[in-house]
Parts: structure tokens; sequence; C-alpha cells
């Protein structure tokens, strides 16, 4: 079962493997024949050709987005770009490798990773790979499309240099279904046909063992040199493109009645509503008698459809603009697309024609300024070009999307394969849909945590009834043509004079929890506002009140500056008041959002039992900031923002962008040493806001420490003799080894981050500091130990994984070396039962395989050179009444189970013998029988690998105990449909370590479920 953050993704190339493994892995993988190998594209280009080129490249402003959404993360695979063939006829997969190794070695893009130096994101472009794996996988035609869809979603690795993947089905011996799924980084539209046409060009020369005559194309790296460069002199076009879009404003859509559980992927839905067929060629004649293209048409549809769900006439749609012309960037792959944002004023209830011409002149604008970097735009726009919330300016699109590319080769015929993916990149994007020209579709794709479905299927009806009508009548005002009410549809429209309450996640529409009610102090004065009918109340209390986790809060007036919040939580663990923030700016109009929530114990009540106003921290003085945490986030936002900013000056409005965030964020950590994100960052939005986070943390630190020193004096830095050395110690799992080790009185030598140090408090244990991107630290904590135990792990950057593992392996000399591997280095078996050292198999995640090296090294080092034993422990689910492994149960491997289980369902599970497999479900682990399986390897070594498995639980009986614990008792289906979270079929056998798995009281699964539910 897979148990990083991405399921099912794949693993890239790492650079720091050892040569050995690389060797081994091509052997294992095996090669094309000789005869393909020798293609000219094939070898590894001579010194001095462009293939060969290294170095560190600037990346170009469309990249810079697109690295900013993954490193912030939760962009899902809403930039997987899955390109899937139906190919029929006799189908060479060695030469189809050979002809994909060839493509990457002629795109330097296809071969780049993206790293980070001086704070700026660069492109380093690779060597071309000696082969290309091209996986082939049996399978029936009915099953391909859960396939493809679960190869589609696997997460890319591009600090590796993974852009590109394959995966081939065979359905027969002359039918297989062929996909490669892309970057968004590393390929446009434009790229796919020249993608596709290469491709069958290098097939051909690959099955004729001959040569190709394609030319040397152009490459990205130069292209985003070149705009790198051209940016200084676009200020006065910038500057003039801006000022057209002053004021500009995201369209203010429906919400959801109820609000979704959080989801920064957005998974996306469709509606569609078919047309006449030969509607489109009426629109194109209506377009062409007006000067107009078929896209204008579309888009002042949109345009229609957009003003009627909103109400607003300023509005603005962005479409896709390119970069690409001219020859010289003909066969360039790589991302050459730009955002234009439309801004068209719909007042005066033009007609359609009259719509048009304004449509049409303004795209004509849009698109003289094509050249211009949509980010670029918007910085220099900065928070005016933005929602309450931050929300970026273009949040609506459109497109007409026409017949799609194909891979047509040699002597089979082709059909092309949708595969939907399930992020969606805007909150809300209309299409004409003409691939299929015996039935056009007008769609609307959308966010259904950001949009009312009521709304989206309404726009799209809205959508199709206005390009039907209009290819009847263009002269109709809008008003006849969609109905004279201009009113949006069901869904909460958020707006100045109607906040809506909040509920348990801070968004409207949500359900309250009453609670007891305060009354405010009059000095500094209460602050007054929009609230409930006949209410003085502040609409910010009324919101927080009714979060269920909130019993109490107030929201007053200084004298100066803005509102100011207090709230108190009804437990010690809660939601910051950083987060409460975050929901308040999401759910109530922008003016009544106060400036900070600061979390209190208790509000302070005079005699009479009202708020003393006078006791409450940081007033009456809420124009400065004091502290040392206040000073340096001052003093870090002007560093990167330019002037010193007031403490309520909002990190938008001085120009702040999501580079900035992360930059800002990672100084603050580096500085304070305390844990801080991007994303926080964002969230926090002001000084004031992201200093009281931090000031909350820090007291979180200081206590930890605090009651940890009070608890054993501190000692030398000798370290004791069989000491063990622990890496992951602040973990889920460390926490349980820290807490076994002690039980059987061996002496510890933690490994633990600098701000993570103080939650190590377990006694007889040392902390050192270090991190697994420290290799000499690392090699530094080994020498000191007799035993190891690493069980730290970053999940999501295998190539320091590799890297933390060949420094400890290359540093131990003596005792046992017990490494916490994991289940997913099987891969995916073909077989449904998996006995220990089973060989692994393909698909194996970047995680897995990470793991699969790590165990060779060390298994490889064992026994020389004065060392000990090694095992390999592979585990499956981690569960346990801990913080961290109540979060992976809640948004990890299986987060969405929970959270469907938590939302009340409905739950979808698959159904037992769907595929051919009689059973589908998880592998699990409690956490003491893991850490009982790690410590007897100290003692007993298993020169080799086991498993840890406690059991093994079905889908449908997990949803069933997650439901009734939850209390939702939430309806659970089977289907015939396998999502790819639960995409889990294997039994692992757990011989070796069988008596230390053995079950111990309060170690079963509902028992231990049930201690992670109700734990904060």
């Amino acid at each position: 079962m897979p148990t990083d953050a991405d399921p099912t993704a794949r693993t890239p190339q790492q650079q720091l493997q050892r040569e050995l493994l690389r060797r081994a892995r091509a052997k294992a993988a095996g090669h094309p024949p000789a005869a393909h190998d020798a293609s000219p594209e094939a070898r590894v280009p001579a010194p001095g050709d462009p293939a060969r080129r290294g170095g560190r490249h600037p990346l170009s402003r469309a990249q810079r987005r697109l690295w900013l959404v993954e490193r912030l993360g939760g962009a899902g695979d809403s930039y997987h770009v899955p390109f899937a063939t139906r190919v029929r006829g006799p189908f060479d997969v060695a030469a189809f490798a050979t002809a994909l190794t060839a493509l990457v070695a002629r795109h330097e893009i296809l071969r780049t990773r993206y790293t980070e130096r001086d704070g700026e994101p660069c492109q380093d472009i690779l060597p071309p790979p000696r082969t290309v794996s091209v996986p082939v996988v049996d399978s029936p035609a009915a099953h391909a499309p859960a396939l493809l869809r679960q190869e589609a979603a696997r997460t890319f690795d591009l600090a590796a240099g993974e852009a590109v993947r394959a995966l081939v089905l065979r359905h027969g011996p002359q039918d297989h279904t062929v996909l490669l799924t892309l970057h968004h980084i590393a390929v446009d539209g434009g790229s796919l046909q020249t993608v596709a046409d290469e491709l069958a060009v290098l097939y051909t020369a690959a099955t004729d063992d001959g040569s190709h005559t394609l030319a040397t194309p152009p490459q990205y790296a130069d292209y985003a040199r070149r705009e790198h460069d051209q940016i200084p002199g676009l200020q006065t076009e910038l500057k003039q493109w801006s000022g057209l879009l002053a004021d500009a404003a995201p369209p203010r859509l429906p919400l959801p009645a109820q609000a979704a559980a959080h989801d920064p992927a957005r998974p996306a839905a469709v509606h569609t509503v078919p047309l006449a067929p030969q509607l489109p060629d009426a629109l194109r004649t209506l377009g062409a008698e007006r000067r107009a293209t078929l896209f204008a048409v579309s888009l002042t549809a949109a345009f229609a459809a957009l003003h009627r769900v909103t109400g607003d006439d300023d509005l603005v749609i962005g479409v896709a603009g390119t970069h690409r012309s001219g020859t010289a960037m003909r066969g360039l792959v790589g991302l050459c697309v730009n955002t234009l944002p439309v801004r068209v004023d719909l007042s005066g209830d033009p007609t359609f024609t009259h719509l048009l011409h304004r449509v049409r002149d303004a795209l004509l604008e849009a698109q003289r300024h094509r050249h211009i970097p949509f980010d670029l735009v918007l910085d220099h726009l900065g928070a005016t070009a933005r929602g309450t919330d931050g929300t970026a300016l273009v949040g609506v699109t459109c497109d007409v999307l026409g017949e799609p590319t194909v891979l047509r080769l040699p002597g089979t015929s082709a059909e092309y394969v949708d595969i939907p993916t399930d992020g969606a990149k805007f909150t809300l994007s209309y299409g004409l849909d003409l691939s299929d020209a015996r039935q056009p579709r007008a769609l609307v794709q959308y966010a259904p945590n950001a949009l009312d479905e009521a709304a989206a299927l309404a726009t799209v009806r809205d959508y199709a009834a206005v390009l039907d009508a209009a290819a009847g009548d263009p002269e109709i005002a809008l008003s006849k043509l969609l109905g004279r009410s201009t009113q949006p549809p069901s869904g909460n429209q958020p707006g100045p004079d109607a906040p809506q309450p909040a509920g348990p996640d801070g968004v409207p529409g949500a359900r309250t929890q009453p609670v007891s009610r305060t009354a405010p102090a009059a000095q500094p004065t209460p602050a007054a506002g929009d609230g409930a009918p006949g209410s003085t109340e502040h609409p910010a209390a009324q919101a927080l009140r009714a979060h269920p986790q909130v019993v109490d809060a107030a929201v007053v007036q200084p004298a100066q500056g803005p509102p100011v919040a207090y709230a108190v939580l009804n437990d010690s663990v809660g939601p910051s008041g950083n987060e409460l923030l975050a929901l308040l700016r999401r759910s109530l109009a922008p003016e009544t959002v106060p400036a900070a929530v600061t979390l209190l114990d208790a509000l302070p009540k005079t005699a009479g039992a009202t708020l003393d106003s006078t006791r409450l921290p940081g007033l009456p003085a809420p124009s400065a900031l004091s502290g040392p945490r206040a000073a340096a986030v001052t003093a870090t936002f002007a560093a990167l923002l330019g002037p010193v900013p007031a403490p309520d000056d909002d990190f938008f409005a001085l120009g702040g962008h999501s580079l900035v965030a992360v930059q800002l964020a990672e100084r603050l950590r580096r500085q304070l040493q305390l844990p801080l994100t991007g994303l926080d960052v964002l969230q926090a939005r002001t000084p004031r806001a992201l200093s009281a986070l931090l000031n909350e943390r820090a007291a979180q630190q200081s206590a930890a420490t605090a009651a940890k020193a009070a608890r054993k004096p501190g000692r030398s830095g000798a370290v004791r003799p069989g000491t063990v050395l622990v890496t992951g110690a602040s973990g889920g799992v460390g926490a349980f080894l820290l807490r076994e080790l002690a039980a059987q009185g061996r002496p510890v030598l933690a490994l633990a981050r600098p701000e993570s140090a103080h939650l190590i408090t377990a006694e007889g244990v040392d902390v050192v500091e270090g991190d697994l991107s420290d290799p000499a630290g690392l090699r530094d904590a080994v020498a000191k130990a007799d035993a190891i135990i690493h069980a730290a792990s970053t999940f999501t950057r295998p190539e320091v994984d590799l890297a933390a593992m060949d420094a400890m392996a290359g540093a131990w000399r003596r005792g046992p070396f017990v490494f916490v591997s994991s289940v997913d280095a099987y891969g995916h078996p073909e077989a449904d039962q998996i006995a220990e050292e089973s060989p692994s198999h393909e698909p194996v995640s970047p995680y897995g395989r990470a793991k699969l090296d790590c165990e060779e090294m060390v298994l490889r080092a064992a026994g020389t050179e004065g060392r000990g034993g090694a095992s390999a422990v592979r585990s499956p689910i981690v569960w346990g009444a801990h913080q961290r492994l109540r979060e992976q149960l809640r948004w990890g491997a299986i987060g969405r189970l929970y959270q469907s289980a938590h939302e009340g369902g409905p739950i979808e599970v698959p159904r037992p013998g769907t595929g051919g497999h009689p059973w589908y479900g998880a592998a699990w682990v409690h956490a003491a029988a893991l850490a009982r399986a790690v410590t007897e390897c100290l003692d007993r070594p298993v020169h080799g690998v086991a498993n840890a498995c406690s059991g093994h639980v079905s889908w449908h009986d997990l949803a069933h105990d997650l439901t009734e614990l939850l209390g939702t008792r939430a309806e659970i289906r089977e289907t015939d449909d396998v999502p790819g979270d639960l995409d889990h079929r294997w039994h692992y056998d757990s011989r070796r370590l069988a008596r230390p798995l053995r079950a111990r009281p309060g170690e079963e699964r509902r028992t231990v479920l049930a201690e992670m539910i109700d734990g904060p």
C-alpha cells in the first residue's frame, strides 16, 4: 500500500545513485536491440553538441508559475498532460522505446530538472539517458481506463528531471494503448503535435534500422534565456497593459451551498450540453460576417453566460496566448503559452452583435500584448488584481477544443483516448467542444469547492442557449437571449452587505454550534458590524463563535488601526490564530476582516463579567510591533518587498507573490529556527498576523523545551556505550521507537531538525541536531553510535533520501543497522500474495524506488569492515495514537476515504473481483508493533528484507469502521471503478518478524482507529 503523499508515482533517474545501481537497474530492465541503439539520436552526443549543454538556465515566466504551484503543493494532477492513443496493428515496443529515447535526447526540456539557487528557481539540463523505460502491462480493454487514469495521476519529481514517462497496455497481439504522460512545465498544446510527429519518424527509423532526416530542433532553454533577457525592456508596455486592466477584479462567483472539505488540488467537475451538428458552421458564418473568428464568437457567449451568473458588468475572462511565431520556433518542445486577460464592459444590455464587437476589440488588444508574461502583469497590478482571499485576476477561462492529437505510427490505425485528470486549473472554464464533428458540445469545467454546482449547471445551459440563439438572431439583446433576470442562480453569493455566518470550517453555509456569549467592554471600542439582524456584534466575532472548536471570541476596535480579534479554544489543540484568520478571509467581506486573531486561554473579564479590554494583549497600541520576531518579520518583508511595511500592510498589496512567499518563509525559518512555509505567509499576509503565528510556534517550542529540561538534567557530550542512533525520532514512528528503546533500557541518540528537537521528550534520549540533507552531520552521528535505526524519510525527495543513506552506510563501521523501509518497494506485483523478499514489479513509485535503492546500499555494506548485520523492515500504513500518524490517516495515502467518511459520504470502494482481483484493501501495522519488530532486529538481524504487518483490512470494512467511529453512518457503495488511491490488492507475508508483531491488548484495528479519531 503506498504510504507516501503520492501513492502511485514512478521513479525518475536519480542523479545521486551509484553507478552500480544505475547499471544494475538498466540490466534488469533490458535495453532495445543493438541496431536500435545505433540510431544517431540514441547515441550520447559528442561534447559541444547542443544535447550535451549543461549548466543552469533561468526558467521562463510560465515555468516559474508552474514551479511555484508545485513548490507550494496541492496541484494534484492539474498540470499533467496525458497523451494516449489506441494503436491497432503491428506495434514494436522496443522500437517505440528507441524512438522515445531519441526524442528525449533531441529535446533538452524533456530531460531537465528544476532546482533553486540563491532563492531563484533554475533549470539544469541533464545528459541524454541511455534508454527510456517503456513498461508493458497486459490488460483487457475494459480495464484500461482505470489503469490509464492511475498512471496519468502519478506525481512527477521535477527536482530529479522527470518530465515524461510511458506506459503501454497490451490488449491483444495487435491491439495496444500507448500513453505518454508529460508535465505541463515541459510541454504545451503545440508541443504535443511535434512530439507525435517526431515519434512517428523516429519509430519508422527504428523499425527499419535506418536513420531519420529530422532537423536539429531549437531548445527551450534558449527561448527561456531570451525571454529573461527581454523583460527589462518591457516596462513601458507593461505599464500600458497594466493600466488597461487597472481596477479589474476576479468575477464574484456563487460559492457552494455547502462548503466542501479543503482540497488544494480542486478536483474538477464537468457539465456538458449537446449542440446541433450544424451550429458550429452557423457560428463561423456569423463571425465571418462581423470580422470575427469562431473563437471570438464562443468567447462572447461565455461573457454573456458569466454576466448572467454574476450580475457584473465589468468582467475578465482569460484565454490562452502563445509565444510561438516564426520559423525559428518550429519544432520547439516546451511551455510557450501565456494567459491573456480579456476585459469587457457588458453594461447597457447590448445585443449579441454589439457585445461581439466589444469582445473582438478587447481580444485584439490582449493579443497585442501577448509577449508580456501574465505574472508580470499581476505583480505590477498588485493586490488590486486579486480577490479578498488572494485569488488571482483570471479565475474564469474560455477555449475552443478542436480535433485532438494522436500518435500515428506506420502500419497501424490510431484512435484518440481521453483521460480525464482530477484537477481544475481554474474555478470555471467554458469550452466549445468540436472534437467530434458529429456531436459538438458546450461544456464547463469547474472546481466544486469554489463554485456552486447548480450555478455551474445553469451557466453551461446559458452558454449553450446563447450560442444557439445568437446563430438565429444576433441582434437580440442579452436580456432577451437569456431572460431579463440577472440574479445569480442558487449558491451563496458573497457581498459586502451580507456576510455569511461561518461553520465548522469557517465558510458560509455550514452548520453552527451554539455557545455562551459575553458582552464586550466599552474601552477600547467593541467592533460592531453587519452581523445578524438586531445584533451589534462584529461579524468576525459571530463567525469565530460559530466554529466548533471556539468557545468564546471578541473583536475590539483600537484607537488606531484595524479591528483585532481574540478567540478561546475548547481544547489545547485546535486551529491556530493564523488558520482562523484565513477562514474569516474566506467567509467575510474584506472590510470586516480583523488584522489578526490572537488565541487566549480565556477572555479577561471585569468584576461585572464583561470583557476587560485593558488586559488584552497587543492593546492599546496595535500600530506598533515589538519583540525579536516582529522585528525579524518586518525586516524580512522590507528586504524582499522594498519599503518597511506597516504592521497591517497586505503582502499582496506590497507586491508579494508566491515565490516571494517561499523566500520569506525560508529566511525566517533559518533565522528564527521556527517551522514556517510559504503557504503560512500567503495565509497570514500581514506582518502582524505572521508575527502572531511565529509567536504561537515559539511559545509551543519553548514550553516543550522547558518541560523536557525540568524532567532530566543535561548530560555531557559523551555518548554512552551501546547507544542506538535513531533518525526520524520526532515523527510518529520515531516516537514509538523511542518509547520501546527506553523500555528496554537502551541509550539513544536521536537525530532531529533544530526546529523539531524540542518535540523529543523521552527519558534516556540525547538529541543531536541534524538533517537528511546534511551528509556530513549524518556521518558524524553514525560514527558515535553502536547501532543504527534509520526511520527518517523526506517522502517526496528521493534524491535526498539516497544521498543520506549513502552517507550513513559509508560511515557505518560497527553494530547492526535497521532500515525502516516500505512495502511500496514491491511496486505493483502481479500476484496478490506477496512473500518476503519477492522481486519488485513496475510501476514503482519514486518513494518505493528510493527505498529499494537504500535497501541495496545497506545490505551490500553489511558484514564488511567491521559492520554488523543489516535488516530492511518493510512497513505498510502505520497507525497509532500520535499526531503525525493521525494526520497521515486524515490526509495521507487513504485521506480521501477518511474525508468521505468524515463528511458523511457516500463512499465508493472497489467491488471484490473487479479487474480479476478478489480483494481490495490496505495492509497496516500498529506503530508499537512496528517498534518492537524494528528493535528485535538490533539483536537478531534478518540479514535481508522482512515485512511488518499487523493485518489487512478491506476498503469496505475500513470505510465501515471509520463511519461508525466518526458517527456519520455514510452510505458505502461498491463499484467496478478502482480509483488510484484505492488500487491496492496485496497481502504481505510477515513470518520473519511474527513474534514481535503479535498484537498486544489495545492494538486491535478498531481500538487504534478509535484512538486516532478521538485524538486532537
